[in-house]
Parts: structure tokens; sequence; C-alpha cells
């Protein structure tokens, strides 16, 4: 996958909606938040109905979750981080998780969401995962709501006040 074709293609995609910047913009932050969010499964599906409750675009979203794909080989690494933050976070006093060490589940039982959601590495997972997507979302915003506003001009140039007087016989 060339990460730099991949943004080209998508950008594009994203210029050709037909909507505001403003729920452009929301949508592409709505799908940052979840493609950076350590929730296996259920991003696209939270991006979609965050959207959509926000009355951002959809599209937008879903084109912008799916942006983990190119961060794919480095999620690891990402989840550690959201994991140690959300340890820090959560433990009084405020300490670093300590070292990985094989973690021994048997059977199924490290598939199951409740071994996610309802123990401890979830909970760490989530607040960490949280913090870290929320920067990620407030930029993409910003970013994606001045470039396609500049694309609107472009594509769409509104008349200067002169022209507009000059053609206005009054």
């Amino acid at each position: 996958m060339n990460p730099r074709r991949w943004l080209h293609e998508h950008s594009l995609k994203l210029l050709a909606i037909r909507d505001t910047p403003g729920a452009i913009a929301g949508g592409v932050a709505i799908g940052m938040f979840f493609g950076v969010s350590p929730l296996f499964g259920l991003k696209t599906a939270g991006a979609i109905f965050f959207a959509w409750l926000t009355g951002s675009n959809i599209l937008a979203a879903v084109i912008a979750g799916t942006m983990h794909d190119l961060f794919f080989p480095f999620m690891p690494i990402l989840y550690r981080w959201e994991y140690d933050l959300g340890y820090w976070l959560l433990s009084r006093p405020h300490e670093w998780p300590p070292p990985m060490h094989r973690i021994h589940w048997e059977g199924f039982s490290w598939r199951m969401w409740t071994t996610f959601f309802f123990g401890d590495v979830g909970k760490r997972l989530l607040v960490g995962g949280t913090v870290c997507a929320t920067p990620f979302a407030i930029v993409s915003f910003f970013l994606t709501e001045r470039l396609v506003r500049r694309h609107h001009e472009k594509r769409h140039p509104h008349p200067d006040a002169d022209e507009i007087q000059s053609s206005n016989p009054s």
C-alpha cells in the first residue's frame, strides 16, 4: 500500500462530497477519532452513529475512519502508548505500568468482550485511547475545514462586491 497515493485518492473523494465544509470536517474529525481509538470492530459503526448524531457528513466519517489502515503496522505501538497513558491516568498515585510479560489466558477468554471491557486492560486502553484520539480529531477538523473551504472557493469563486454593483442597474 502506497500511503501517499491512498491519501491523494481519499482526499479527492472528500473534496468531491457535496456538503458544507463544517459538515465534512466534522465527519473527518469523528472518523479520525474512531480510527485512532481502540474500539476493535466498532470503529466504522461508531463513526457512522456519531456523524449521524451530530449532523456531520457520514461518508467523510467513514473515509477518515479507514485511515487507520495506513497505520495498521504501527497499531500495536499506538495501543501500547494508549494503554500506558490510561494506566498512568487511572493509577493513584500516578505511575507508569510495569513491563509487559506474556499473558496466559486460557482458551478463547482473550477474545471475549467481557475480558476486554470489564478487565483493567480495557478501561486503561479506552481512557488512554480517548486522550490520544482527541488531538487527532481536533487538528483534522480545522485542517479539513480549511482545505474544503479553499477547494469550494476555487471551484465556485464568489464575485467581488464591485462586480455585483456594476451588474446591478440601480
